[in-house]
Formats: structure tokens, sequence, C-alpha cells
């Protein structure tokens, strides 16, 4: 088990969400689910980021700001989607300045379903996005062995 599966660090981006989804995100920090125990770190710079948090919807504004985030965090990165905007521009998906879910920009790799999405979801979708993490960074591993050799 690599370090990035002990002590994953993530970033949350409210991409245009009725915060329904960001409230029950911030409660996996209270003592009640209490996550850092699991050794995940919320952190504000992308630059430290292993997994993207994104709730809500995606338009244009945040459409640059979602690209500019996910351009900024190092390889390798999980994308994780939360709550039914995130999934499919939920309630809002056929708003005249939304594109759709987060998909339509980034490529997703964990669905977190639900409006609002609970606590439990959430951390079941970051443990998840553990073991994708793990393998990503596995391979990038290989590859710099081959190009090495």
């Amino acid at each position: 088990m690599s370090f990035l599966k002990k002590s994953p660090w993530v970033l949350h981006y409210a991409a245009t969400s009725c915060n329904g989804c960001d409230i029950e995100l911030l409660a996996c920090l209270t003592p009640l689910y209490d996550v850092e125990r699991l050794g995940i770190v919320n952190t504000g710079n992308p630059k430290h980021a292993d997994i993207f948090l994104v709730t809500g919807s995606v338009n244009e504004e945040s459409r640059k700001v979602v690209e500019n985030l996910y351009a900024q965090m190092p390889d390798p990165k999980v994308v994780v989607a939360i709550g039914a905007c995130a999934l499919s521009g939920g309630i809002f998906r056929d708003a005249y300045n939304v594109y759709g879910g987060i998909d339509q920009v980034l490529p997703v790799d964990v669905y977190v379903p639900g409006c609002a999405a609970r606590p439990e979801a959430i951390i079941d979708g970051v443990v998840q996005a553990l073991g994708i993490l793990e393998e990503r960074a596995k391979e990038r591993k290989r590859q710099r062995r081959m190009v090495r050799a």
C-alpha cells in the first residue's frame, strides 16, 4: 500500500451547486464521520491534491475553473462527481447555460449519486477513488521503469 492510499489529499470544488452536496461533503469532516482518521486531508491547493471532488452542474464560467484546477493537479489524479447535478446536470440540466454533468468537461472516474449525496456514499466514492488512484500510481511507476530500461 503506497502513501497515496494511506493519505490522499482531496480538492473540493462547487460548480454551480445548490450547496446541498457541499454541506454533506463537509459533514464528512465532522467528528461523526471523521474522514481525517482515514488519512484524507481536504486541501485548497490543486497542486497538492490527489482526488478532485466536484459538486454541481457545469456552465461556461465553472467549466473554465474546473479545467484549470484539473490541469494544475499532478498525475496520477482521480475525479469524483458528487450528487445528481454533477452526474447529469440534475434539475438544472435543461437550463440554457448548463452543459450538464461534470463528465461533459472532465473524465470522471467515480460517480456518487444522490440529491443531496449522503456522507456515507461520499466516503464510499472516495474509497473507490483510492483504488483507482493506487492502480494509476502503479501503472505510472511501471511506465517509468520501461522508459529507463
